[in-house]
């Protein structure tokens, strides 16, 4: 049973719908119905909303796949706090006008260590 992972699952589904509704008030703003209407700030918010879409959802398996396999709650809430705050930082970073490189940086830098971190533990648990 999921105890640890459903956690970050919903913190990570409330950055989902905050990015989400971004992108739904840039379009209204910039009046644009499909596609980024060539404006740069709503190019800005799809990919800050798709950034995280391409990310997420993958380590948050990797991190169920670890936790039904046995791994400590030390190991997961680390997986999980990594992921989340690099999803955070990447999206603020990210999303800024001017962009915060370093914490778009950060942001990434965090994701992939989450995700190379959760793959190496599932291949060392399920061998």
């Amino acid at each position: 049973m999921l105890s640890v992972t459903p956690i970050y699952a919903a913190l990570l589904a409330l950055l989902y719908v905050v990015l989400s509704v971004r992108v739904i008030l840039q379009r209204r703003q910039d009046k644009i119905s499909y596609g980024d209407g060539g404006s740069s700030d709503m190019l800005k918010a799809i990919r800050t909303h798709s950034n995280f879409v391409e990310y997420a959802p993958f380590a948050l398996l990797l991190i169920a796949m670890a936790e039904l396999q046995g791994a400590g709650h030390l190991i997961l809430n680390l997986l999980g706090l990594g992921l989340l705050s690099g999803r955070l930082l990447h999206a603020y970073g990210f999303g800024r006008t001017p962009q915060i490189v370093v914490l778009r940086q950060l942001g990434m830098v965090l994701t992939f260590g989450t995700l190379l971190v959760a793959a190496l533990a599932n291949l060392m648990m399920a061998l």
